[in-house]
């Protein structure tokens, strides 16, 4: 049980499409971290027994939710020798073996309370060396140390030679074996599952690589229908219309990355029958492509061909927000953090690019990363907004973010189901924020 807390006198930003404000507003939480009360402060006082926290001339809104994250760097760009493929290989030795998981326990650790002191209350991992993060979710809910909700995948499933392969990823070649690799992530404790369906930028060899279809309509159809099975929500890393509508087709649930939609595609995320919940949702990962395009590459340190590929893929990308947008598709949000720039604290920054770069609404890319991102993960009974009965998954802003998203860097104030973190703090890297600032 934690001390029972009411913020007083706050604005609540509730994180809905039209960007409602609610305020001098009053939020009271119980010792078990259940919202108990939400109301004008006329009419809503602490209990006694609880803390008053004035929060006059602040802002509160729901913990943010990070439905695309990696958790083994921590967004540092890597030295050029360590993307060559033999060095790949000697980096997936290490890490899958058992000099490699403290390292991975440890790294793990280190970034989620990185994202969590930065507003992140909720994180999906999407591609983990093994199953670090699994072993990172089962040590916050024994309580060994406070951290963000965390629901991880362990390894990605990939082809022979595929997108995230053999770093991140387990491997098959046919439609019983991806089959099995489900089951043996379920065994392991997961509560996600992963596809790499099509190439990707990071690790292409030749320009065009990123977007090409790699796995099978078949072989998805078998991990979703084994994922399914089990209540879980299948991703898959797609990055061309052909991989989508492979995904979709074979019931994928959310689309990680995107890119330019047809109407086959359309009407398969509005309406997919195969799907978990009979409709699918589009996470764009902005920041995994912006820095590597905009920045050049004597400073990024990529070569010609992640470059080519990068440009490619940000155009699909950028393509597949605006006929999402047209069409009334379900938009989450991810940052795809660890990857180069991508930060665990940078989290702000996705959903300041979807506003800047894909033509969302600041109300929108927040409801995005809150509500929308709650429902899509079926936690909407739990989290991603600020009511009654409720976790109180809560971040104090010293502004209004639907003013701009940096009020989301130095937050004054986080709670993870009622546990606060007064005085968040994470370790920055001056020389990436510089040069994203740029952006």
């Amino acid at each position: 049980m934690s001390t029972p807390f009411a913020i007083v006198g706050t604005t609540i930003v509730t994180g809905d499409r039209e960007g409602t404000l609610l305020t001098d507003h009053t939020v009271v939480v119980d010792g078990a971290g259940t919202i108990t009360a939400v109301g004008p402060s006329a009419e809503v006082a602490a209990p006694a027994g609880h803390r008053s926290i004035d929060a006059a001339g602040l802002f509160l809104t729901p913990g943010l939710i990070n439905a695309h994250a990696h958790l083994f760097a921590d967004g540092k760009p890597l030295p050029a020798f360590m993307t060559s493929e033999a060095m790949e290989q000697a980096v997936a030795w290490f890490m899958h073996g058992p000099l490699g998981r403290p390292l991975l326990d440890s790294r793990t650790k280190k970034n989620v309370v990185t994202q969590l002191n930065s507003g992140v209350t909720t994180i999906r991992s999407l591609g983990d060396a093994r199953y670090e993060v699994v072993r990172a979710r089962n040590a916050i809910e024994a309580g060994k140390y406070l951290g963000p909700r965390l629901y991880p995948s362990g390894p990605l499933l990939a082809v022979s030679g595929g997108h995230g392969a053999p770093q991140i990823a387990l491997i098959s070649d046919d439609p019983w074996t991806a089959r099995k690799n489900v089951r043996i992530n379920l065994r392991k404790g997961v509560t996600a599952i992963k596809i790499a369906a099509t190439g990707g930028v990071t690790d292409a060899r030749a320009i065009g690589e990123a977007g090409r279809p790699q796995m099978t309509e078949e072989e998805m159809l078998a991990i979703c229908e084994e994922a399914h099975n089990a209540g879980i929500l299948v991703a898959a890393h797609a990055q061309s219309a052909e991989g989508i509508a492979a995904c979709l087709r074979a019931g994928v649930d959310t689309i990680e990355h995107g890119a330019g939609m047809n109407d086959e595609i359309i009407a398969l995320f509005n309406d997919n029958p195969r799907s978990l919940h009979g409709r699918s949702a589009l996470i764009p990962t902005l920041q995994a492509c912006l820095p590597l395009v905009k920045l050049d590459r004597s400073v990024t340190g990529v070569n010609e061909i992640v470059k080519a590929n990068a440009e490619m893929i940000l155009d699909e990308m950028l393509q597949g927000i605006a006929d999402a947008l047209a069409n009334d598709v379900t938009i989450g949000m991810g940052t795809d953090s660890a990857l180069t720039y991508v930060t665990h604290y940078n989290t702000w920054r996705e959903i300041d690019f979807l506003t800047r770069h894909g033509g969302l609404t600041p109300a929108h890319a927040l409801n995005a990363a809150t509500q929308t991102n709650a429902g899509l993960l079926g936690i909407d009974g739990i989290t991603g907004s600020i009511e009654t009965g409720k976790a109180a998954d809560l971040v104090l802003l010293e502004s209004n973010p639907l003013d701009g998203f940096r009020a989301f860097d130095e937050p004054i104030m986080v709670a993870a189901r009622g546990e606060l973190i007064e005085t968040p703090t994470v370790t920055r890297f001056p020389e990436i924020d510089r040069l994203l600032d740029g952006l």
